[in-house]
């Protein structure tokens, strides 16, 4: 039987691209064969777990960063790898990390479809655990069509599932996007009501990620009209977690004299077990080989690092590094407009989320000490004083307990009064006298950016810059190109600022709006510091709310969506925002292209279209 299952679940696999060239004819069970396979309750629950494969392709890969986060107000590419996304350069129908999204969307479909019409056939199982099993087919087939209908459109919406329907249509039809949420916030609700409160394995649906994404799907729909009703119900379900913390087991974390709550979010040892995740992409840090493509994931990480090996290497960084990854692997850079009009660009900010979110400090890795040259005094307008100043090495052999697999890493020695840094990349402008004093090299706003905030073009400065830090933690760093951490699909953080947008967007609700606001910028400063970061009854607007989120989800595969839902996906904003971005098309570039796989797949493709590319 076991068997059996495992090429039952290869075939649904296979047949649940909707659509493309991979056959069914190498193996096609008939429909009997999987309802009595499916009958059993251990055969069942294989395709439950099925179901889940599919996140990989989306979170933690390069397939989806480009859709997701790039193409907006917060970051830019730093060479040309994904520049399809990052500047709306070459972006066509036959983009292969397009085709990924489609196809792992539509698996992902498919396999829910499936276990939703067999469900009842289930044997030795009572109702309410059916109903426990099946709703977790539920959420995932609306976080499916969520994502779908937010790149592509009103394209093909279906209930069946292709691996038990004899007959594949092979002229589809457009669904209206409102059929879409339609369906998809009725799926979030049989999810509410009938997941379990908690489940035993980390990385399951629970009922606080079903109301959690309820809540993102509802606030989304209010970009299509019925704006009230559609907030209204994004407010419920949001508050239904914010309101009842003890009995879904979520909170947000709190600050104290020596970290913020936002600090401790990020905390390796928090990462497991994490008080403000509802739902996510759950790595086994232990055996490598239970995970998708077993230990090539978590690379996230990479696509944001600055050039170590290049401009940096004068002063100690290096190309490969455990901690921080492979530099050959870079794509993308903060804008501007994230470095110093969302976060605050101040060296005494109380904002702790510019130094929770990004590494703008880079140390010495190159195993021995640097000494400052004439060559690099000339090079960089430093001060004759640094002449043979030594930057301190700081790699060393991890302690025979640490549970980093590689056998070196960067290790945190000699960095007191940074007298191992190599690299510094704030987000406040440093003076000139200051930082021609400084041993190391100085990198801030006034040398990235040109005047009119586009990247510079100067080679000693366009490659340094602050590198994302979110999925960066030491202790699931297993190799360079590993990281093996959870990453955070859904998160309360999020939740409260739904919330407030939600609030606004229902009844102009501005102190329900400011309270969760002000939760989420307190938890984000010292203890003692939290008065310094409210914000005000009159700052409760939509824009502002935009603002808060880039500060608190920067790169966390969010940013297109929330362009979409509040408007600002236009010429005009990313001209002020993003201005490397000038290819900005909007009638077309609202939605993603048809990849070209499903469109040779079709009897109808001039039918069906292209979405315009």
């Amino acid at each position: 039987m076991k068997k059996s299952i495992y090429k039952l679940v290869l075939v649904l696999c296979c047949s649940a691209g909707l659509l493309t060239a991979c056959s069914l004819e190498e193996y096609d069970p008939s429909t009997e064969t999987l309802e009595k396979a499916y009958s059993y309750p251990e055969g069942y629950k294989s395709l439950i777990n099925s179901c889940y494969m599919n996140l990989y392709y989306i979170y933690g890969k390069i397939d989806g960063i480009g859709p997701l986060e790039m193409g907006c107000d917060l970051w830019i590419n730093s060479t040309n790898a994904e520049s399809t996304y990052s500047a709306y350069q070459d972006l066509n129908t036959s983009v292969g990390s397009l085709k990924t999204i489609w196809q792992s969307l539509y698996a992902t479909v498919n396999l829910c479809n499936t276990a939703i019409t067999l469900v009842d056939k289930v044997k030795d199982l009572t109702d309410e655990q059916k109903n426990q099993l099946v709703a977790e087919a539920y959420f995932l087939r609306g976080w499916a069509y969520f994502h779908l209908v937010e790149q592509f459109g009103g394209v093909v919406l279906t209930e069946k599932g292709s691996a038990i329907d004899a007959v594949v249509d092979n002229s589809p039809k457009r669904s209206e996007e409102t059929a879409f949420y339609d369906l998809i916030i009725k799926d979030l609700q049989f999810s509410c009501t009938n997941l379990p409160i908690t489940q035993n394995d980390r990385g399951r649906a629970s009922r606080k990620a079903a109301y959690a994404m309820l809540a993102k799907a509802c606030l989304q729909r209010t970009r299509l009209g019925d704006k009230q009703t559609y907030a209204k119900m994004a407010l419920d379900a949001a508050q239904e977690l914010i309101n009842n913390p003890s009995e879904y087991n979520c909170s947000l974390y709190t600050s104290d004299d020596n970290e913020s709550g936002f600090a401790k979010l990020w905390k390796d040892e928090n990462n497991k077990n994490n008080s403000e995740f509802l739902f996510v992409e759950a790595i086994d840090a232990s055996t490598n080989y239970a995970n998708p493509e077993g230990t090539n994931r978590g690379r996230t990480r990479q696509y944001y690092l600055m050039d170590l090996k290049g401009v940096g290497s004068a002063w100690g960084t290096q190309e490969s590094d455990t901690w921080l990854g492979r530099a050959n692997s870079r794509s993308f850079k903060p804008t501007k407009y994230l470095m110093t009009g969302v976060f605050d660009p101040s060296e005494n900010t109380p904002d702790t989320r510019y130094a929770n979110t990004f590494i703008y400090k880079y140390y010495n890795a190159s195993w021995g000490d640097k000494k400052i040259t004439q060559s690099m005094i000339n090079t960089y307008g430093k001060d004759p004083s640094l002449l043979d100043h030594v930057i301190l090495n700081t790699a060393a052999v991890p302690s025979p307990n640490t549970n980093i697999r590689n056998s070196w890493k960067s290790a945190a020695i000699n960095m007191e009064d940074d007298k191992g840094l190599s690299v510094f990349t704030p987000n406040w402008t440093v003076a000139k006298t200051e930082k021609a004093l400084m041993p190391c090299l100085v990198a801030d706003p006034s040398d990235m950016f040109n005047a009119d905030g586009t990247w510079t073009e100067d080679t000693q400065m366009k490659e340094v810059y602050p590198s994302m830090s979110k999925y960066s933690g030491w202790t699931y760093c297993y190799d360079r190109q590993c990281w093996m951490g959870d990453f955070a699909i859904i998160r309360l953080g999020e939740v409260y600022l739904i919330a407030a947008e939600a609030a606004l967007l229902y009844n102009q609700d501005k102190t329900t709006a400011l309270s969760y606001v002000n939760d989420i910028r307190k938890r984000a400063a010292l203890k003692g510091r939290e008065n310094e970061m409210l914000a005000n009854e009159s700052d409760m607007t939509v824009e502002y709310i935009l603002e808060e989120r880039a500060r608190e989800l920067a790169g966390e595969h969010l940013r297109w969506y929330d362009l979409k839902r509040t408007g600002n996906l236009t010429k005009a904003y990313l001209a002020r925002t993003n201005p490397d971005i000038t290819l900005f098309d909007e009638t077309k570039h609202f939605v993603r292209p048809i990849p070209v796989s499903f469109l040779n797949a079709i009897a109808n493709p001039d039918e069906f279209g292209t979405n315009g590319y």
